[in-house]
């Protein structure tokens, strides 16, 4: 479930054998920009902090064992084996498919022959080593956010299809979860061996709630009856709350953070009619001085003023988190609705697949709060076609049948 410790779990092994000489030298791979920079300086601030070395020369170690996923395809293009014996895939599920990969190493990287996805490549650089090789891949149901990425079913495909010599292992809930949303059915995983102990059941982010995933689900799903029956235990220790004012959604954030405590301002990479509210999603966004800074940073979470958006904060987490929450994904009364701002006006999205990635960036936001979240919903202008009250108001009716609490 999100917030299980998947990411500890990689960085745990990858850091346990990070010494070239290592039989099990491994390596923690991650397609996740600001997640692979957020690590990397952080460790290596910490090494150099409790070493005494340059942080440079820190960083230079930790970037060997903790790297992007781009980096390490474009290394193996030439064919020469990996030096890993382990390979740990961060968030495996969104790995590019054949389509995508294609598409970026025939006009990025001059490979006008490449026909492969991200897993068969992979997989097939792992392949290479004669004795042994081990493929970690972590994966969290229902964080698809972006176009071209393969899923589970991208990796099971590349096996069965090219690799069938591969032993492959998988959890026994792999089909049973509810963020499992990848067309999977129980012949995909007729050749693998279940075992229990590959599933993190226990969210270690909401270590007040280990209930808030269930209840984000609910939340997404459109089924308030039984988001509300788990907030009821959830405000106990978890605050849930809503409200119109960003101010004051601000100052609550700020009087809930104790000591090193973090917050941050969370938006959808597509609310873009946040921007009249202050909130700018199309920001520039320094992931390092963003997480990193100290409280007195302008540039750090801490401030409030610069927005992340999905694709900044998967896979990371803050203690306290202001969702804003801006008209690509409303409800209408009775479902939500999908929409995309394209321009100077909303269009609505048609495919399946974008209905699903926004629902999981919504998904990812409201699941990076540690000890507790405020939602803001602007109140809408009729002057402005773009934002009317009417685009709002039934969200905010919504969130609060599900269990969230107007901010007082």
């Amino acid at each position: 479930m999100p917030g299980a410790g998947k990411t500890l779990v990689g960085l745990n092994i990858a850091n346990t054998h990070s010494n070239p000489d290592d039989n099990e030298y491994s390596v923690f791979l991650s397609g996740n920009g600001p997640l692979v920079t957020v690590l990397q300086e952080a460790l290596a601030i910490d090494k150099a902090n409790r070493t005494g070395i340059t942080k440079a020369a820190a960083r230079r170690e930790t970037s060997q064992f903790i790297q992007n996923i781009h980096r390490f395809r474009d290394d193996a293009l030439g064919g020469d084996l990996p030096p890993e014996k382990v390979a740990i895939f961060d968030e495996a599920q969104r790995a590019w498919d054949s389509e995508q990969a294609s598409r970026f190493m025939q006009k990025k990287r001059n490979q006008p022959d490449f026909n492969k996805s991200e897993p068969e490549f992979l997989i097939e650089v792992m392949d290479h080593h004669e004795d042994w090789a081990v493929i970690i891949a972590l994966i969290g149901g229902g964080q698809e956010i972006n176009t071209g990425e393969a899923g589970l079913t991208g990796w099971l495909s590349a096996l069965n299809e090219h690799f069938p010599h591969w032993q492959v292992y998988c959890s026994e809930q792999l089909l049973q979860g509810e963020y499992i949303s990848d067309n999977m059915t129980t012949e995909s995983l007729s050749h693998v061996h279940k075992l229990p102990s590959l599933h993190l059941a226990t969210s270690m982010r909401s270590f007040r709630a280990e209930k808030l995933s269930s209840f984000v689900h609910y939340v997404i799903a459109g089924d308030p009856a039984k988001a509300s029956q788990l907030s009821v235990d959830l405000h106990q220790q978890y605050p849930l709350l809503i409200t119109r004012d960003l101010a004051k959604a601000k100052q609550w954030v700020k009087n809930q953070a104790r000591a090193t405590e973090s917050a941050g301002l969370l938006a959808s990479s597509n609310g873009i009619r946040l921007k009249a509210e202050g909130i700018f999603v199309k920001n520039k966004f320094d992931p390092t001085s963003w997480f990193l800074s100290p409280h007195n940073d302008i540039r750090s979470c801490h401030f409030l003023e610069d927005v992340a958006t999905e694709f900044d904060v998967q896979g990371l987490e803050l203690d306290w988190c202001l969702v804003g929450w801006d008209a690509d994904y409303r409800h209408n009364g009775k479902h939500f609705e999908h929409w995309r701002f394209k321009g100077t006006r909303w269009e609505q999205r048609k495919k399946e697949d974008d209905r699903k990635f926004l629902e999981n960036a919504y998904r990812v936001l409201l699941t990076r709060a540690r000890q507790g979240m405020i939602i803001f919903i602007p109140e809408g202008d009729d002057n402005d076609i773009t934002r009317p009250k009417d685009f709002y108001s039934h969200t905010y009716q919504y969130l609060q049948a599900c269990g969230f609490k107007v901010l007082d």
